[in-house]
C-alpha cells in the first residue's frame, strides 16, 4: 500500500483530492512510472499507512497521504510550536520573534514554521542560533527551495533539523500550495505562536486552520500604527504573550 501511494504522489504531485479520487477508483499503478520516479528521489517518505507517519497529522482535514522529507522525523514526538507573521516584519516584530524564540528553545520546545521570508526564516535561524531545533513545512517540491534566498538555511535544516513536503521532487510552487501547506504548520504544532502580522494575509489563514483544529493561538501585542492582525486575534480571544514564561505556562 506504501509504494501505491508513492506512486499517487507522484502521478497527481501530491495533490490531495486527486490522490483519493484514484485510491476510490482503485486506479491501476504504471510500475515503470514509479521506478522512475524513485530513481530521482533523494529524501525520505512516510505515508499515511507507515508506522512513522506523524500522528498529529491524522487528526487534521485531508492529511497528506505521503509526506516526503529530510531529516530527523523524530523532532515530531517532541513539544512543537509554530513561529509565523509576516515577511515584511518591522524592527519590533523581527526582535519579539528572536526573544521569543531563545525563551522557547531553553523550554525544549521545536519550532516549526514555513520556511518563508520574514518571521518564519527568523524563527528557524533563531532556534538553530540557540541550540535548539527547527521543522520547515514547504509549499514546493521537497527538493525545491523556496524562497531561493533561504538556500543556506534550507540547507542545513536538511542536514540537523528537519524539511517535510507533501509535494514530491523538485516541483515548483503555486500560488494555492501555499494555503494547504498552511494546515499542515497548524496541524504539527501543538499551539500557535503569531509575532506579528496583518489582518489579510497567509498568516490569518494558518491561525484559521489552527482553531479548526482546536488548537491554542498566542499573540505578540503589537503597535497599532504598524499592523492590526495580531491585536485584532488578541481582541478575539488569543493569548496575549510577552515572554517564553507566559506561553510555557499558559500551554
Amino acid at each position: 500500500m506504501e509504494k501505491i501511494l508513492l506512486y499517487f504522489a507522484f502521478k497527481y504531485q501530491g495533490q490531495f483530492d486527486k490522490i483519493y479520487k484514484a485510491i476510490i477508483d482503485k486506479e491501476e499503478i504504471d510500475e515503470e512510472f514509479l521506478k522512475e520516479n524513485m530513481e530521482k528521489m533523494n529524501c525520505h517518505y512516510t505515508t499515511i499507512v507507515s508506522d512513522d507517519y506523524p500522528e498529529a497529522l491524522k487528526h487534521i482535514a485531508c492529511p497528506p497521504f505521503v509526506l516526503f522529507y529530510y531529516g530527523d522525523l523524530e523532532l515530531l514526538n517532541k513539544k512543537t510550536i509554530g513561529v509565523i507573521g509576516m515577511r515584511r516584519p518591522s524592527m519590533y516584530g523581527e526582535k519579539a520573534t528572536q526573544h521569543l524564540v531563545k525563551g522557547l528553545v531553553e523550554e525544549d520546545y521545536v519550532i516549526v514554521s514555513g520556511m518563508a521570508l520574514g518571521i518564519d526564516g527568523i524563527a528557524a535561524k533563531e532556534a538553530m542560533k540557540n541550540k535548539g531545533y527547527s521543522v520547515a513545512i514547504l509549499g514546493s517540491g521537497i527538493d525545491y527551495c523556496y524562497p531561493a534566498r533561504h538556500r543556506e538555511l534550507y540547507e542545513e535544516l536538511k542536514k540537523n533539523h528537519l524539511v517535510i513536503s507533501e509535494y514530491p521532487l523538485d516541483l515548483k510552487p503555486e500560488k494555492w500550495y501555499f494555503p494547504a501547506r498552511n494546515r499542515l504548520i497548524a496541524g504539527l504544532s501543538s499551539a500557535l505562536l503569531v509575532t506579528e502580522a496583518n489582518l489579510k494575509s497567509g498568516t490569518m489563514i494558518t491561525v484559521g486552520y489552527a482553531l479548526e483544529q482546536g488548537k491554542d493561538v498566542m499573540c505578540v501585542p503589537s503597535d497599532i500604527f504598524m499592523s492590526d492582525g495580531c491585536n485584532t486575534l488578541i481582541q478575539q480571544g488569543a493569548k496575549l504573550v510577552q515572554n517564553a514564561k507566559d506561553i510555557v505556562e499558559f500551554l
